[in-house]
């Protein structure tokens, strides 16, 4: 064997949380348990039919196979920018303004990387989207963690941070409505974030592919006014429109950010398949009745949803938005990584403790509304059975 080691950029990089759940889930699986998987928030819903009526036919015209502009199509670009301004009322110009991404996870590191130099500190909120901080260590740049709570309404303490000082933060990233808990933004909180940016001379990275999931009021950080002086916003189809598997997503801002993180992207991929993108342009004209026959349908699931925490003793926020329940769990546990290792191996429900979040997360546990109401109701069974046969011994 050669003695070949990875790259220190790879030390305190570990695999991704759920990429070794998956493989524990799958074993139990080969054991017969039929494990019912609530962990992951990978929509289980289809497209619209017009959607892939569109991918159908466009794949099989004979000239749509080559490599496609790194730009992206002319047609995706003008859909994303009529998007942003029939649903978030932001004019965004789809020539300079917009970058379509193979889904916005790689626009994270993407941004990482075009912005970050060694040492750079960047603002990173706990909870939070674990990528979030894998990115950043993997360009080089210093996670500096910013504490969300609840009596605070997950919000970020913008004084606070000022008051510890910035002068080596670059970036900081930001996500609502915000994943795992579900928190809604406020005007008045993006018109704070807008401010601390300038003031700062901060570059904020939102993150925003839930605004459209169990909210009818969809709001993006670049409606702030002045906002593209100091944001860059990640949007996404895979929750919103059901095209999670697509990897179809986009990045908006200012034209000279764009072309910054464009001579980045430009050297790592060569642009979607032309038909993903003419489908996706289609998904983003779908109208308001679309967007409401999805939340009816997370509406339902959420309500079992919240009936399994119930079971469980555990406390939540009826009004959170997004695919996902979070939920603080009982004092009798140590952390939720404690409770979801006892559902998991005497249920046989995976549910994700909040710990993998940060320290934040640690006494929370998330519930994914991704699968159908079924589903839940018998998560819910397995675990009535279970704790009714431990209270018996």
């Amino acid at each position: 064997m050669l003695n070949i080691k990875t790259s220190e950029r790879m030390e305190g990089i570990g695999e991704y949380y759920f990429s070794k759940k998956l493989r524990e889930i799958d074993e139990l699986n080969k054991q017969g348990k039929q494990v019912i998987n609530l962990g992951i928030g990978s929509p289980d819903l289809p497209p619209h039919p017009d959607v892939i009526k569109v991918l159908q036919e466009e794949s099989a015209k004979p000239n749509v196979h080559a490599y496609q502009s790194y730009k992206g199509s002319p047609v995706l670009r003008n859909a994303m920018a009529e998007w942003y301004k029939k649903w978030y009322s932001v004019d965004i110009n789809p020539e300079t303004e917009i970058l379509p991404l193979i889904g916005s996870k790689e626009g994270i590191m993407h941004i990482c990387m075009t912005y970050l130099n060694k040492g750079d500190e960047v603002l990173v909120p706990d909870p939070g989207y674990p990528t979030y901080r894998s990115a950043v260590k993997l360009a080089g740049g210093l996670i500096r963690e910013y504490m969300l709570m609840a009596e605070n309404n997950w919000f970020p303490d913008l004084e606070a941070l000022e008051e510890e000082g910035l002068e080596r933060v670059k970036l900081m990233w930001v996500n609502y409505p915000h994943m795992p808990t579900g928190q809604l933004p406020t005007r008045e909180m993006f018109e704070e974030l807008v401010a601390f940016g300038k003031r700062n001379n901060i570059l904020i990275c939102h993150d925003n592919p839930y605004s459209f999931i169990l909210n009818d009021h969809p709001l993006s950080l670049l409606s702030v006014k002045g906002a593209k002086d100091v944001v860059l916003e990640l949007n996404s189809l895979s929750k919103a429109q059901n095209l999670a598997g697509w990897r179809v997503g986009m990045l908006c801002g200012a034209a000279e950010r764009i072309n910054e993180v464009l001579t980045f992207k430009s050297n790592m991929d060569s642009g979607m398949f032309l038909p993903v993108q003419l489908a996706a342009a289609r998904a983003l004209n779908l109208g308001r009745d679309w967007y409401e026959s999805l939340n009816a349908v997370y509406r339902e699931r959420r309500e079992v949803a919240y009936a399994l925490l119930d079971l469980l003793n555990c406390e939540y926020d009826r009004d959170q938005s997004g695919m996902f329940a979070w939920a603080r769990i009982p004092s009798s546990y140590a952390n939720g990584f404690e409770l979801s290792d006892e559902i998991l191996h005497h249920a046989n429900v995976f549910i994700t403790p909040g710990g993998i979040f940060g320290n934040a997360g640690m006494k929370y546990i998330r519930i994914s509304l991704c699968s159908p109401k079924e589903k839940i109701t018998l998560s819910r069974e397995r675990i009535a059975q279970y704790l009714a046969t431990a209270e018996t011994k």
